[in-house]
C-alpha cells in the first residue's frame, strides 16, 4: 500500500474498511477517477464504507493525487470513495454525535433528575411559599406580597442585618484577597520551605464555621478578659472577630487558587519587561495583575458569595449579640422561620430577597471582572 496512507487499515463489518488515521476529519474530491484528500487533523477512526461485495484492498492514490498531498502543509490520506452516495465522506464525527444522542439522556437523566428534585422543586416552592402565610407545607393560604412589605418593616431588623452583611463583606473582600495575593506573590519567589507554608496557610479552610466560631470566641473573651469586658459587650468587637475569623478561614484557600494564576505567567513576559526597565512594581501592577485576572476573578467571586452567606460562623461567635447589632443577614432569615411563630411567610420572603441580591451583586462582579481578562 502506499506510503501517503495515513493509518492502519482494516477489514470492519459487512466488508467496510476502518481507517485509523488520526490526522483525518474532513474530506474532498481531488481527482475525478475517485480519489479523495483528508487533510484536517482528528484524533478519531474514520469509518469508509466500501460496496457491500467489495472485497479489493484500497489502491494507490491514482495519478495527479499525489501532487496535491505534496502540496498540502500536512500529510493526507488518500482514499477511495464509495460508489454508494451515502458513504462519501468521513464518519468520525457524525458517528460520534449520533452516540451522543443516542446514549446522552440516559447518562445525563440521573443528574438531571437529581438536580431538580434538589433544587428547582424548593426553589419554586419557596417562590411560592413567599407569597403565603403557612405553618406547615400543606396549609399555604396566599397572601401577595404581604411578605415582602412585612420583611422590611422596622421590627423585622432585616434592613440592619443586610447593612452589617454588607459592610462584613467589603472589609472581608478587601482583606483576604490582599492577605492572599501576597502570600502566594512570596511563596512563588524561589524560598525554601514554601510547600510547608502552603499546607500550613490551606489547613484552617478544612475546619468546619461552627467549630471556628467556638475556637474564636474563646480566644476573643480571653484576650479581652484583661479589659473586663468579653466580645458581645460591644458590637464593634463582633463586627472586628468576624472579619478576622474569616480572614484566617478564607485566605489559605484563595491563596491556593492566586499561586496556580501566578504560576501560569509565562516568564518571558516578566523577563521582557524587565530589559525593557520595569521594575518589581511596575511588573506587578502592568504584567502579573492583568495575567492574573482569571484567578481574581475566582476569588473575588468566592469571597463575595461566601461572606454575604455566612451563618455558622456568627451563629457560633456572636449569634447577633449585643441586640442583633452583628446578626447577618443568614442568621436574621434563620431566626424569623424557626424562632417566630407565624412568621415563616416572612422569613421565606426574606430569603427570596436576599437570594436576588447575592445574585445580581455576583453577576456585576464577575462582568467587571471578566472583561478585564487578557491571554498570554
Amino acid at each position: 500500500m502506499n506510503d501517503s496512507l495515513n493509518g492502519r487499515v482494516r477489514r470492519g463489518r459487512s466488508g467496510a474498511h476502518v481507517v485509523a488515521a488520526p490526522q483525518c476529519l474532513t474530506a474532498r474530491r481531488c481527482h475525478p477517477a475517485g480519489a479523495w484528500i483528508i487533510d484536517d487533523p482528528f484524533p478519531v477512526p474514520i469509518l469508509i464504507d466500501e460496496d457491500e461485495h467489495a472485497s479489493s484492498p484500497i489502491p494507490h492514490p491514482p495519478p495527479g493525487a499525489s501532487e496535491i498531498h505534496r502540496a498540502l502543509p500536512t500529510p493526507c490520506c488518500f482514499l477511495r470513495h464509495s460508489s454508494a452516495p451515502q458513504f462519501t465522506h468521513i464518519f468520525g464525527a457524525p458517528l460520534m454525535l449520533k452516540s451522543l444522542k443516542r446514549w446522552g439522556a440516559l447518562f445525563m437523566g440521573p443528574t438531571l433528575v437529581s438536580f431538580g428534585l434538589a433544587f428547582l422543586a424548593p426553589f419554586f416552592i419557596g417562590l411560592y411559599l413567599s407569597l403565603c402565610e403557612f405553618t406547615t407545607v400543606t396549609d399555604a393560604s396566599f397572601v401577595g406580597l404581604k411578605n415582602y412589605f412585612t420583611a422590611f418593616s422596622e421590627g423585622q431588623g432585616f434592613v440592619q442585618a443586610l447593612l452589617f452583611t454588607a459592610a462584613v463583606t467589603v472589609i472581608a473582600v478587601i482583606t483576604v484577597n490582599v492577605f492572599a495575593f501576597a502570600i502566594a506573590y512570596i511563596l512563588t519567589r524561589k524560598l525554601s520551605g514554601t510547600n510547608f507554608f502552603r499546607t500550613v496557610f490551606f489547613m484552617p479552610n478544612l475546619i468546619g464555621g461552627i467549630v471556628l466560631g467556638y475556637t474564636w470566641q474563646t480566644i476573643f473573651n480571653a484576650i479581652l478578659l484583661h479589659w473586663n469586658t468579653t466580645l458581645v459587650t460591644n458590637a464593634t468587637y463582633g463586627f472586628v472577630g468576624i472579619i478576622i475569623l474569616l480572614n484566617w478561614q478564607m485566605v489559605g484557600y484563595m491563596m491556593i487558587i492566586y499561586i496556580a494564576g501566578l504560576q501560569s505567567v509565562p516568564p518571558e513576559l516578566t523577563e521582557a519587561a524587565e530589559i525593557d526597565g520595569a521594575g518589581r512594581w511596575t511588573v506587578l501592577r502592568h504584567v502579573t495583575i492583568p495575567m492574573v485576572m482569571p484567578s481574581i476573578t475566582i476569588c473575588l467571586f468566592l469571597t463575595l458569595s461566601n461572606s454575604f452567606k455566612l451563618y455558622d460562623q456568627n451563629l457560633a461567635l456572636t449569634n447577633g449579640q449585643p441586640l442583633d447589632m452583628t446578626e447577618m443577614a443568614a442568621l436574621n432569615i434563620v431566626n424569623t422561620v424557626y424562632n417566630r411563630i407565624g412568621f415563616e411567610g416572612v422569613g421565606q420572603a426574606k430569603a427570596v430577597v436576599f437570594f436576588l441580591i447575592v445574585s445580581a451583586i455576583a453577576f456585576i462582579q464577575l462582568r467587571a471582572t471578566r472583561g478585564k481578562e487578557v491571554e498570554a
